[in-house]
């Protein structure tokens, strides 16, 4: 998942989550691990973020 941050950059996470997991859950876990980092904040937008089912 990449999140937008005020820096103008993308930050990527990856998310451990089951299939059936809902979209905001895995934006917000995210959202959570990008916050606690060091790096500037990121956009609190769900519909900032670009989610990718990797398999």
């Amino acid at each position: 998942m990449a999140l937008p941050a005020v820096d103008g950059r993308q930050y990527v996470y990856r998310v451990d989550a089951p299939e059936d997991a809902l979209l905001a859950d895995l934006f917000w876990d995210a959202w959570h691990c990008h916050d606690e980092s060091a790096h500037p904040r990121a956009w609190d937008l769900f519909d900032a973020a670009v989610i990718r089912r990797v398999s």
